[in-house]
């Protein structure tokens, strides 16, 4: 398996302030790899590096087993990249705009020029001063694809999409996909990642926590309980070792629980119970786990 992006230890500080601090990742061609976490929790920072446009503190990053800072002109080739947000010189039109960002690049893209645009519902004789910010972020996913790269990069693709059109995004992904392009998605909503990822790298605080298939994420060990007592429940009752994302409103509770279920089951046996359910946690009640 060839691998598209490697970082080892990759560290930036921004003066005494944490960006991100060992960070090591690596994807492999043709897969979808999301890149999730919370605002502010390095994602973009980490981007920014393997795209050269800030510089590492520590570490290493490489690109098609290139040096993302030494290679990096010759890197950047065949990467596209769709920015969190979109800014452009207003008095050119997007047609003017697409074409100056082709002439970057080896080859004719104009055909893919129009068909990008026809896909995403973008008029390409607009000025960008007549846009909307969804309309800009068209134009930001036609430049980013025009040259049909090999590796996608994707940081929070969707915000100003309408929902239509991030469908149409999501379709049009999966098939550059298919054809062969690597795809690396950053996002903080969860059902990006859950929609389009193969694997998935967790971020918090600048670290990465975790790092899984989204299939084996599904199906994690833990078990949400959920239960309804006749009896108020003391507050600290489940406070034991295993148990996260606990929630207690006198009656009712439920949390996260990792561990012997018997024993669990023992410490409910004693309850007077009303109703008692038992499932597989929701990624998103996982993903919470991992941020708290």
């Amino acid at each position: 398996m060839t691998t598209v992006i490697e970082t080892k230890k990759l560290t930036k500080y921004y003066g005494q302030s944490r960006g991100i601090i060992d960070v090591d990742m690596s994807v492999d061609e043709g897969e979808i790899y999301g890149f999730i976490g919370p605002n502010g929790a390095g994602k973009s920072t980490t981007i920014r590096i393997l795209l050269a446009l800030i510089y590492a503190t520590g570490g290493t990053a490489t690109i098609f087993g290139k040096d993302v800072v030494k290679d990096g002109p010759e890197i950047r080739q065949e990467i596209g990249y769709l920015p969190s947000e979109v800014f452009y010189y207003d008095n050119m039109r997007v047609k003017e705009l697409l074409d100056y960002s082709a002439s970057f690049y080896k080859k004719d893209c104009s055909k893919r020029i129009n068909e990008l645009s026809e896909i995403m519902d973008l008029d390409l004789s607009k000025k960008i001063d007549d846009l909307s910010y969804g309309n800009k972020k068209k134009v930001g996913i036609v430049q980013g694809l025009l040259h049909e790269p090999k590796l996608i990069i994707l940081d929070e693709p969707t915000g100003g999409l309408d929902p239509l059109m991030q469908q149409k995004f999501f379709d049009l992904i999966h098939e550059e996909n298919k054809k062969g392009a690597t795809v690396f998605l950053s996002s903080h909503i969860l059902s990006e990642v859950q929609r389009l990822c193969d694997r998935v790298a967790i971020i918090k605080e600048g670290k990465i926590i975790k790092i899984e298939r989204m299939s084996d994420l599904g199906k994690s060990n833990y078990s949400q309980f959920r239960i309804v007592a006749n009896k108020p429940i003391s507050k600290d009752y489940f406070a034991i070792e295993g148990v996260s994302e606990l929630k207690t409103n006198e009656t009712h509770v439920s949390f996260l629980f990792k561990g012997d279920l018997n024993m669990i089951v023992k410490m409910i046996s004693t309850l007077d119970l009303q109703s008692l359910m038992v499932e597989e946690p929701d990624l998103e009640d996982i993903f919470l786990h991992y941020y708290q």
